[in-house]
């Protein structure tokens, strides 16, 4: 690393993409890249130094980008085998390493605490972070969502010995890190147009557990299909609200507040308060709280923590909150994920209707779990359910919202995303909305906000 003075970013606007990026300008490095949309991420990295392009043109490539001696070129996998400038880049003997790949090498020297799982692991990643940096153990963190508390989804410490990873599954990227402790929150089959089977899914995620350090420490859910590769002096604990080594007693949920008493190995800490008071929040808090005690975090560290803890971006962030109308937005985007979202609302506004709009993320994705999308979205009190966001992908033959629309059992409407303004216009009825999705939904929070604003 010390030999490269510019890094080239093919993708740069994904999440993970975009924490590295930052964190090489914060080195001092040059950076630039290309990603195939602008985005609110991609206009905060240029008014930070980066150069960025939204058009697959060599051409467009900075000059001091094309020295295959001093720079390094980090991709997506999800960028196509076609793209032109992956090709320049091949063809000209350029480095080129997965995104995983250069956090793995950045964080071999430190303690890295990996956070992985289907699910849940945005926000337990966050949390956890959030706990060190307000303690006095500190940390380093590449995350996948942004913090409201720092703006951001990289944290820098020029003293901490920690590192906080969120773990990414797809394409087996989290096999090229090395975690000193690993937190699994869920295995429920994804990515199957990777995987193939559920059978594979959970080997990939045994093999995560086999990476973790000699001395190192597995905190995994209780009760998930998984069985731990771990060798015999790593220990394992188990976690969740009800049962495990941590868990929680004497929830109180109430006046839009949660606090619980958090069950440890060696006691109880009591009066734990959630700066995001939705149940889901509950488990991953035990999971994070259960990382940060496990490496010398207070009792007193963590209560200040998870009651100042305000969320990331796009996980269950609420948009609006009136007397008479509230919007939520969450990054939910699988069938296991959109249950816990909508049960939540359901729970935290009881008497109220909840209509949610539902953009699919991946025609793959579409297609293995159709009925599960149904059956989580029927859940609703109202559905609008949206084109599927393709992503990465190619169309699939017979794959459309469609086939998740007719198996839906609640009151339904098909749209694409021209027609969704106009239709929220004409509705009156809208008293809690919930957005949901990891396409570019987001892109539509604040007109739909604006609507929404003028009842």
């Amino acid at each position: 690393m010390d030999n490269i003075q510019s890094i080239y970013f093919i993708g740069i606007g994904g999440i993970g993409m975009s924490n590295l990026a930052r964190y090489f300008m914060s080195k001092g490095k040059k950076v630039a890249g290309y990603d195939r949309t602008e985005t609110t991420l991609t206009k905060e990295l240029v008014k930070e130094g980066a150069i960025i392009h939204y058009t697959d043109d060599v051409k467009l490539i900075p000059d001091f980008c094309k020295d295959n001696k001093s720079t390094l070129v980090v991709y997506t996998p999800a960028v196509p085998s076609d793209n032109e400038e992956v090709k320049f880049f091949q063809d000209n003997g350029f480095s080129m390493q997965k995104r995983a790949q250069v956090l793995g090498t950045i964080t071999k020297s430190s303690k890295a605490l990996c956070c992985a799982g289907t699910h849940g692991k945005t926000t337990t990643s966050s949390m956890l972070a959030h706990i060190l940096k307000q303690s006095h153990l500190d940390c380093n963190a590449f995350l996948g969502g942004i913090l409201k508390n720092y703006n951001s989804n990289l944290m820098l410490s020029d003293k901490s010995e920690f590192t906080v990873i969120e773990a990414d599954e797809y394409d087996r990227s989290f096999h090229w890190l090395h975690p000193y402790m690993a937190l699994i929150t869920s295995v429920d089959p994804d990515h199957l147009d990777i995987y193939g089977t559920e059978e594979e899914y959970l080997k990939s995620f045994e093999h995560f557990t086999s990476l973790i350090q000699p001395g190192g420490t597995l905190v995994m859910k209780h009760n998930i299909k998984l069985a731990p590769k771990v060798s015999d002096n790593v220990k394992v604990y188990t976690y969740s609200i009800e049962k495990g080594d941590f868990h929680a007693k004497n929830v109180r949920i109430g006046n839009g507040e949660i606090r619980f008493d958090l069950v440890t190995p060696k006691g109880i800490i009591d009066n734990i308060q959630l700066g995001v008071p939705v149940k889901i929040n509950i488990e991953n808090a035990i999971g994070s709280m259960a990382l940060a005690w496990l490496n010398g975090a207070t009792d007193d560290e963590l209560r200040h923590a998870m009651a100042t803890f305000q969320g990331a971006r796009r996980r269950f962030d609420f948009i609006l909150k009136t007397g008479k109308i509230t919007m939520i937005d969450d990054y939910a985007h699988h069938p296991e994920e959109l249950a816990a979202s909508i049960t939540s609302v359901k729970e935290l506004y009881p008497d109220k209707k909840l209509t949610g709009i539902f953009q699919p993320h991946l025609y793959s994705r579409t297609k293995d779990f159709a009925p599960e999308f149904a059956q989580s979205l029927s859940l609703l009190d109202e559905l609008i359910l949206l084109d599927i966001y393709p992503a990465r992908e190619k169309p699939i033959e017979g794959v459309t919202s469609k086939i998740i629309f007719d198996k839906v059992t609640c009151p339904k409407t098909l749209c694409n995303k021209e027609e969704l303004l106009p239709l929220l216009e004409k509705k009156n009825d809208i008293e809690v909305l919930l957005t949901i999705g990891a396409g570019d939904i987001d892109q539509l929070l604040e007109p739909i906000k604006e609507i929404l604003e003028r009842r």
